[in-house]
């Protein structure tokens, strides 16, 4: 068996691996669409088969273990207990997307379509509400729908933007002990997450899992509640941070220390591609302290280090992410204002994990040449990797539309820098 584990532990903690690691499929936000996965797994002549989406928002694929093998990628997923539409994630069945490809969702997943084409999902598979997500005609994805734009200042209470917050059941908790299991059996690295603790995520505001949502629900009306009702949203992150807080105790009572090497704590993104969307003030204000209460907690109880996904410019807060008790930055988003690479590294290297940053996916991955692709991964990899503390991958998802080549091209080119042989596929 590869030493794939170890050389990510030895990165973790940054310490010089004698390769690189590489992940593709390890978070929700470090792998690829499922249209891709498929794509890809033909073109390296892989068993054709249902690609089984775990998120079903941003439609990532979830990498098995023949691809996994073939890629020799060194991180795992640990299945969460459920998709943020509200639904479970322990039985699946098949659905064919508009582009054709037939996938494996979660059962519950029920959906209409409209006279134009365009699809709509329900929270819990309820068709008898109002749907929560929506994919328009010629999209990959499904975007969250408002349901609920009216606020009432004079009646606000925060309970009602904590209704989608839980102590995980009897059932949630067997879930995680058998992916734990199952993540752990690959013998890579193990991303375990850490439900709730994602605070002052967009995607989370408008309730996708909710039947009828209440409280503030509106994408716009949230960010402006940062700076007009502080106090509403601090009691709402507050108690969002005592339920993750006893999620993670119950998860670490229930797996125990040797399940997961990472805990991915938040996905809220704090940056665009110019700058900051909200200051560094208000998230020290309102975040700070429910940030060091999850992330202390892993430390003091675990060997786990904790992960941050945060897109953008985000440079400015990276000592804020580190005071704050992250080890772990991803997707590293260097095309964004302020990410230089070699800043970053030498800022930042020694105390924070890039995991992420290999190359753009915006631009050079979806519209350089297989060479550009090539250059722009072997010099990233030479600037992150120098005394471990760097994993590779691409910055965010890996889109459907992106030609196989430069696909072909990036992991080609972490190999070349690993020192192993190309792998060659069938190209369309």
């Amino acid at each position: 068996m590869r030493d794939s584990r170890q050389i990510v532990l030895d990165a973790l903690n940054h310490r010089q691996p004698p390769r690189l690691p590489v992940d593709c499929g390890g978070t929700a936000c470090s792998g690829m669409h499922a249209k891709m996965v498929a794509d890809l797994r033909e073109c390296l002549g892989l068993e054709k088969r249902p690609v089984k989406i775990f998120d079903v928002c941003m439609m990532p694929g979830y990498i098995d273990d023949d691809l996994a093998e073939l890629l020799e990628l060194d991180v795992t997923l640990a299945m969460p207990p459920a998709v943020n539409f509200g639904y479970p994630l322990d039985k699946w069945k098949e659905w064919r997307t508009p582009w054709g490809q037939v996938v494996l969702v979660p059962e519950l997943f029920a959906f209409s379509r409209s006279d134009n084409g365009d699809i709509f999902i329900y929270p819990q598979g309820d068709t008898g509400v109002p749907p929560s997500g929506h994919m328009p005609t010629g999209s990959y994805y499904f975007d969250g729908i408002v349901r609920k734009t009216d606020f009432d200042d004079d009646h606000a209470d925060p309970a009602d933007n904590l209704e989608e917050y839980q102590i995980l059941s009897p059932a949630a908790l067997r879930h995680i002990a058998k992916s734990a299991e199952e993540a752990r059996a690959a013998g890579r690295a193990v991303v375990g997450v850490m439900p709730g603790g994602s605070l002052n995520n967009i995607n989370a505001v408008p309730g996708p899992g909710l039947k009828h949502p209440k409280g503030i629900r509106d994408f716009a009306e949230w960010y402006l509640s940062l700076a007009a009702r502080p106090e509403y949203l601090r009691k709402v992150f507050e108690g969002q941070t005592e339920v993750a807080l006893e999620n993670l105790k119950l998860i670490h009572q229930t797996v125990g220390d040797a399940a997961y090497d990472v805990a991915y704590i938040c996905g809220a993104d704090f940056g665009a591609q110019e700058g900051l969307i909200c200051s560094e003030a208000v998230l020290r204000d309102l975040l700070l302290p429910c940030y060091r209460k999850l992330t202390g907690w892993v430390h003091e109880h675990t060997p786990w280090k904790t992960m941050k996904h945060c897109c953008g410019a985000v440079e400015e807060v990276m000592e804020f992410f580190i005071e704050a008790g992250f080890d772990i930055i991803n997707p590293v988003q260097c095309s964004a204002a302020g990410m230089d690479p070699r800043r970053l590294k030498d800022s930042y290297g020694t105390r924070m994990v890039f995991w992420g940053g290999g190359v753009e996916t915006q631009s050079t991955l979806a519209f350089g040449s297989p060479e550009a692709v090539r250059r722009e991964v072997l010099e990233r990899c030479r600037v992150f990797s120098p005394g471990g503390g760097f994993i590779f991958n691409a910055v965010h998802n890996i889109q459907p539309d992106i030609p196989l080549v430069n696909v072909l091209a990036m992991f080609n080119a972490v190999r070349e820098f690993n020192g192993q042989p190309p792998l060659s596929g069938k190209l369309p």
